[in-house]
């Protein structure tokens, strides 16, 4: 159950000039050197606070694609992404009557858990055809304290949002259930969640689950978010071995920024 040609094959890479000095781009044969698929650039307006009142350099467009992960840092069976998963549609577009809850639907429908983009941004879109999965690997300039109220918030939802019902379109209605998700001691701060949604669209019927692992890590003022979502059950390793290798790429990554600057 896969595709479509819509929105998230990628999403927006959008363009900001630094308060201070721009950060230049890491050289072409830098480590941490951008996977060349499924990513694409556009221009936004250069974010304000502390990064820009403090001088630290603000991630580029061409540093924020550099920081990306690709399929060959996953290895087989991850490969660049056929179109959107018909799942999103299909179980992610749905209503409730809980507003926390409401917003995290909307929150992973939109792919803007941090909000509306406020610098540059990196996407890479990738399918894993073995398991019905998907993943979205996100990179953000963005800002440490804006960053903190979107993971105190997430850390809320096991809480407020551990188990709902959402109406959706086609599916009827669903069972979502919320959970923390432990994540590797990685990057200054972190928060994942897993979760669930099954439908059953007739008593007869077999149910159809749907797994979503998202993820948002700060390094610095930047941020990392990813989801990876399956009509079953998700590879185990996905997630941790993403950023893994993620976060210490944006770290050289701002690195070279500094070196730069």
């Amino acid at each position: 159950m896969r595709v479509t040609a819509s929105g998230l094959v990628v999403a927006g890479l959008l363009a900001a000039v630094s308060a201070c000095t721009a950060a230049g781009p890491p050289e072409a044969d830098a480590p941490g050197s951008a996977p060349a698929a499924n990513t694409t650039a556009a221009e936004r307006p250069a974010p304000t606070g502390p990064a820009a009142a403090t001088g630290t350099p603000v991630l580029t467009v061409e540093q924020a694609q550099a920081a990306l992960i690709g399929e060959a840092d996953l290895g087989v069976p991850w490969t660049a992404t056929d179109g959107t998963a018909t799942w999103r549609d299909g179980l992610l577009k749905a209503a409730t009557g809980q507003p926390e809850c409401q917003r995290l639907l909307e929150s992973l429908y939109t792919d803007e858990l941090l909000g509306a983009p406020a610098g540059p941004q990196a996407v890479a879109v990738l399918d894993d055809g073995d398991d019905e999965a998907q993943l979205r690997y996100q990179v953000d300039a963005s800002r440490a304290a804006d960053v903190d109220r979107t993971l105190a918030w997430l850390r809320t939802l096991p809480g407020v949002c551990g188990q709902f019902a959402a109406q959706t379109t086609g599916a009827g209605t669903t069972a979502v259930r919320v959970a923390d998700a432990g994540l590797p001691q990685v990057g200054d701060a972190r928060q994942g969640l897993r979760i669930t949604v099954t439908a059953q669209a007739s008593p007869n019927a077999d149910p159809t689950t749907l797994t979503v692992d998202v993820a948002v890590v700060r390094v610095g003022d930047d941020a990392i978010v990813l989801t990876a979502g399956a009509l079953g059950t998700l590879p185990d390793d996905t997630t941790e071995q993403a950023l893994g290798i993620g976060v210490q790429r944006l770290a050289q990554v701002r690195e070279q920024g500094r070196a730069q600057a």
